[in-house]
């Protein structure tokens, strides 16, 4: 008789095609499985199928907010990746809407799909914090754990890598402006880490080596204020900026004015989550929920940065190492 081989277990990935999602994606087809990628419009989800053998990475219409799609793009599937998530409100994308109702609504078709879950969250979650991007990180991670009890959470501080939001919006500030903004002083700290050491992480809850009701914290191994950053990028980019400390009153009042815009480059919320530090809390270090307890050393800053932010040179990779 012929063997027949077996299927390799389906993960649904919610807000695959994203900046986190795309790596995840591409450590889940290393490792074997299929995987159908659940985004708003399928048609920015092309760039994937590379990173994969053919029909091993499939798109399909899903949209958080809206639970049938939901149940739709989880049939069938064996485990669930939850990356959505959104750093200002639009429209009918609101905090409430994506970031808890969203969550709980993909809980809930992992649940009744018997599908294992993994539920990405961030530093920061906490429900009592006056910013509502907080609030509902902390309520989402809650409607999960209260729905699937065993799922993991993820919270990373700043995700770093190949297209960012973060190191990338501010090395385009600099090619154009004389100053860098240092908010509250520049104080606050970070720990930034690898998209690929996340992904990774991500993968291997997938594979069921991270322990079920547990949130894990990842940091990377530098713990850094928001003006070493900006110091470290421009040293990379070979720039010399001034770097003007901008006073908090000052800082939120123009976060309340560019969040006008429909794609702002701060909020008056985001001002605010600035004036708490972002990295691992000691309580995940002392309970092993951090890089260190799944053997995983995360990438340094210095070993990523130069691979994509030379483009912001000022002659790009032929620039000489002196900053300009």
């Amino acid at each position: 008789m012929t063997a027949v081989a077996k299927v390799p277990p389906l993960v649904t990935v919610f807000g695959g095609s994203g900046f986190l999602g795309r790596h995840v994606v591409r450590a889940l087809a290393r490792r074997g499985y299929r995987i159908r990628v659940a985004v708003r419009n399928p048609n920015t989800a092309h760039h994937l199928q590379p990173l994969g053998n053919v029909g091993q990475i499939q798109a399909v219409q899903a949209n958080v907010r809206v639970r049938w799609s939901v149940d739709r793009a989880v049939q069938g599937a064996d485990h669930v990746i939850n990356l959505v998530g959104i750093l200002f409100e639009g429209g009918r994308q609101t905090f409430d809407a994506v970031q808890d109702f969203g969550a709980r609504a993909v809980a809930e078709a992992a649940r009744a799909a018997g599908a294992s879950l993994v539920h990405v969250s961030a530093i920061g979650a906490d429900a009592n914090s006056k910013v509502a991007y907080a609030r509902t990180k902390a309520r989402g991670e809650k409607a999960v754990l209260e729905t699937v009890p065993n799922a993991v959470i993820i919270r990373p501080s700043i995700i770093f890598g190949p297209e960012d939001g973060f190191f990338n919006r501010f090395a385009k500030i600099a090619k154009m402006s004389p100053v860098l903004p240092l908010i509250g002083g520049g104080e606050t700290k970070f720990q930034p880490v690898y998209v690929g050491d996340v992904a990774e992480v991500i993968a291997r809850a997938v594979d069921g080596e991270l322990q079920g009701g547990k949130i894990y914290e990842l940091g990377g191994p530098e713990t850094v204020t928001f003006k070493e950053c900006m110091e470290k990028l421009l040293e990379v980019t070979n720039r010399k900026r001034a770097l003007i400390s901008l006073p908090w009153s000052l800082a939120k009042l123009q976060g309340r004015i560019l969040g006008l815009l429909p794609n702002p480059l701060l909020t008056a919320d985001q001002v605010e989550l600035l004036r708490h530090d972002n990295v691992v809390s000691a309580e995940a270090e002392q309970e092993n929920r951090t890089f260190a307890a799944l053997g995983i050393r995360p990438q340094a800053m210095d070993a990523i940065l130069p691979g994509y932010l030379w483009q912001y040179r000022p002659m790009g990779q032929f620039s000489k190492p002196t900053a300009v």
